[in-house]
């Protein structure tokens, strides 16, 4: 048991409040009713073994939706997770009942064209963001979003897209290398965050007591987006460069001088070389990316600009490779390749494991479908660093508190 001069922050007791974005000489920072709230988050889905991303939890009856829910939220909950992030499949009635039920708020997710679009009865893989009738459609679709969600109890903010600058570059959903080289793509891009930037005023002039960000793949773009994008809240960015961000927060404050929140980082539980589970490894990344999180927090002393972030994820995908193939197995091929993950990175060789990236391995469904977590290594961690408030804390006393938890993992 850890004794030490921090503050724990229990998730019992939040009122939905006024939620708005602070920026002062301290820094940037979220605020529920003029209190900051640093945002400890998780990307989250149920998907069992056996099935991919056609399967959804919300069209089953109430009772298995609310076994899983007790199984999933309980562990999120004891780990110190104030915030999970959902696409705008989840019905607001849900929404509202994890909040409600467990203190747990909702990021809400639009993708905003990134996995393809059907437009006149026609689909398309790649969104082409400079075409009109595209640009109709999907501001149409803000719209609908943002009346559907809006007053809904537990609603933290507005997310738009995914990483939809890697759309410009990729021809699927799976992952692939990080693209290089931006010039050719430049004009697609700026098309994309006009747009973004017209949905972030739409939604606003619906919805103002809700912040608005937007999904970006790492810094790319980060010039375009600071020149056309100027009136979203966040800058919401998916990184992984393995065991530190860099001077990623610093590009941010820089560049674009908005908050900056890790809507997707983390380190998969599989290592490719030898060919076995790696839970110390995923453990040890995760903490270095939590402690550099924490450490940018407004009056911290660094950047000061970093409101929160979110693990990826919160359990094995065991459908992410091949994605309508082999679902019932646990596919230890690597997809992509990463300089960053040094544990098992071998140059021009792939070694990220997209369906190991969970900090819970998954045991089998039963007949309802439903299944019980096993957690790793990584979820003890987040357990013990989650209980920091960096807003009521100090640098030093952040460093000496993560210290400790690297040395309990390797015990």
């Amino acid at each position: 048991m850890l004794v030490l001069s921090v503050l724990f922050l229990t998730l019992s007791g939040f009122a939905q409040g006024k939620i708005e974005v602070v920026c002062d000489s301290l820094g940037s920072r979220l605020t529920i009713d003029g209190k900051p709230f640093f945002l400890k988050g998780m990307n989250w889905d149920y998907y069992p073994i056996g099935t991919n991303y056609t399967y959804s939890l919300w069209e089953k009856p109430d009772d298995i939706i609310k076994a899983a829910l007790n199984s999933e939220m309980t562990l999120l909950k004891k780990m110190g997770v104030n915030v999970i992030r959902q696409y705008n499949t989840i019905p607001p009635r849900w929404i509202q009942y994890i909040y409600e039920t467990y203190g747990i708020y909702t990021m809400i997710n639009h993708s905003f064209g990134r996995y393809g679009m059907t437009i006149h009865g026609t689909w398309y893989g790649n969104t082409d963001y400079c075409k009109e009738d595209v640009k109709e459609q999907l501001l149409q679709e803000v719209d609908n979003f943002v009346k559907t969600y809006q007053g809904t109890p537990g609603v933290l903010m507005y997310l738009l897209g995914n990483e939809n600058n890697y759309g410009l570059f990729w021809s699927g959903a799976e992952s692939e290398d990080l693209p290089i080289g931006e010039n050719i793509h430049d004009r697609r891009a700026r098309c994309l965050y006009e747009l973004l930037n017209e949905a972030t005023l739409r939604i606003k002039a619906v919805d103002t007591s809700i912040p608005v960000a937007i999904c970006n793949g790492d810094l790319q773009f980060i010039d375009i987006i600071a020149d056309v994008c100027k009136d979203i809240d966040v800058l919401g960015v998916n990184s992984y460069r393995g065991d530190s961000f860099d001077i990623l927060f610093n590009d941010v404050k820089e560049k674009l001088k908005k908050p900056v929140l890790l809507t997707e980082f983390g380190a998969d539980a599989y290592n490719a070389v030898t060919l076995q589970e790696a839970q110390q490894e995923q453990a040890e990344i995760l903490l270095n990316n939590w402690q550099e999180i924490y450490l940018n927090a407004s009056g911290m002393g660094e950047n000061d600009n970093c409101i929160g972030g979110f693990t990826f994820q919160f359990s094995d995908g065991w459908w992410k490779y091949g994605q309508t193939t082999h679902l019932d197995i646990h596919d230890n091929h690597a997809s992509w390749k990463n300089g960053g993950y040094k544990f098992d990175y071998v140059p021009n060789e792939n070694n990220m494991n997209e369906e190991w990236f969970g900090i819970c391995a998954k045991g089998q469904p039963d007949d309802k479908g439903l299944y019980e977590l096993i957690p790793r290594k990584a979820y003890e961690a987040l357990h013990s660093i989650h209980g920091i408030d960096p807003y009521q804390s100090t640098p030093t006393a952040i460093v000496q508190y993560f210290d400790i938890v690297r040395d309990q993992i390797k015990e």
